[in-house]
């Protein structure tokens, strides 16, 4: 996969390669990025993030979702609310955006209960098919960090693997499903949107509020969901403007620990785990386990190859019609 440009700042720094706009993605392909996004925000272990960095729309969409939360402080705040609010949607790739949302959206409604009763009644087979796809797809954010990595990115990567790490080896909550226990729980779980490795729905299994929020989606419960996506909303705003900066000026670090938090997470994909979440030994059926874990690195390889032409033949149809 081609390295990931840096993202443009419209804040004041210093100089900046100009580099090549990103291709004009077809519509139909990038509501099929958002659908798959969409399924993976229901699997706990599993990052929408991942699969934007596999299929090469992480930069772009962290710079839409910035000029979007732009756009609505400046309609707040000002000045020349209206001239400024449209400003900064023009930096929007809606063509991205919109058939992305789009496919989020039908993904989550249509598969949440097939995938849950999958994770529940083949929990193994599951997270050693989850633990292939993560696993095959670190080497993008490794590949996207350039070049070999010296002291201080081995430190950052070892930063990453021990807080992903220490994160999905917190023990199960169980809280009630109030209010106010749904307001940060949604604000923290839309992180796995934006970051690779951490999966919201690990943090909603965590706090007990998984179940409750696929039940939710499944029976259609809009105040739930209403409240549920007001502070998700809310989480976004903020994660994306920290990332943001970070892919800006740090892009680099950040990318070699997006990769430490991908091998971090690793540990809640383990295929052998007790009721509460604690890893054990390989059982008589590891080979079969494997079997399915190196399945799930083929292809996500397989995916990446795919996302690797689709991007140059995009490039190249961008060059012809400018």
């Amino acid at each position: 996969m081609s390295p990931a440009r840096p993202l443009p700042s419209t804040e004041p720094r210093g100089p900046m390669t100009d580099a090549p706009a990103p291709p004009r993605r077809h519509p139909l392909g990038n509501l099929a990025r958002g659908a798959l996004i969409g399924v993976v925000e229901t699997i706990p272990g599993v990052s929408g993030g991942t699969v934007a960095l596999v299929t090469g729309i992480y930069d772009e969409l962290i710079e839409s979702g910035a000029a979007l939360t732009s756009a609505a402080k400046h309609l707040v705040t000002g000045p020349d609310r209206r001239a400024g609010a449209l400003g900064h949607l023009r930096q929007v790739s809606w063509r991205l955006i919109v058939p992305l949302m789009i496919g989020m959206a039908l993904a989550v409604f249509t598969v949440a209960g097939p995938i849950s009763h999958l994770v529940e009644h083949n929990p193994q087979t599951m997270r050693a098919l989850f633990l292939g796809l993560v696993a095959g797809s670190v080497m993008v954010p490794v590949a996207l960090s350039g070049g070999s990595w010296r002291l201080p990115e081995i430190g950052l990567f070892l930063l990453g693997v021990i807080g992903a790490f220490f994160a999905t080896s917190l023990p199960a909550a169980g809280l009630e499903p109030t209010a106010w226990v749904i307001a940060p729980a949604a604000a923290i779980a839309v992180c796995a949107l934006v970051l690779p490795g951490l999966s919201g729905s690990f943090i909603l299994l965590t706090l007990g509020l998984y179940q409750p929020t696929l039940t939710a989606v499944d029976e259609r419960d809009l105040g739930y969901l209403a409240w549920f996506a007001l502070w998700a909303l809310v989480g976004l705003v903020v994660i994306v403007r920290i990332m943001r900066v970070l892919l800006v000026r740090h892009h680099r670090g950040t990318m070699v620990v997006l990769a430490g938090l991908m091998i971090g997470a690793l540990r809640t994909l383990w295929p052998w785990q007790d009721s509460a979440g604690g890893l054990q030994a390989p059982e008589a059926n590891w080979p079969l386990m494997m079997a399915v874990a190196v399945g799930g690195v083929v292809l996500v390889q397989l995916l990446v190859l795919i996302e690797r032409r689709t991007l140059d033949r995009e490039r190249a149809a961008t060059t012809l019609e400018g």
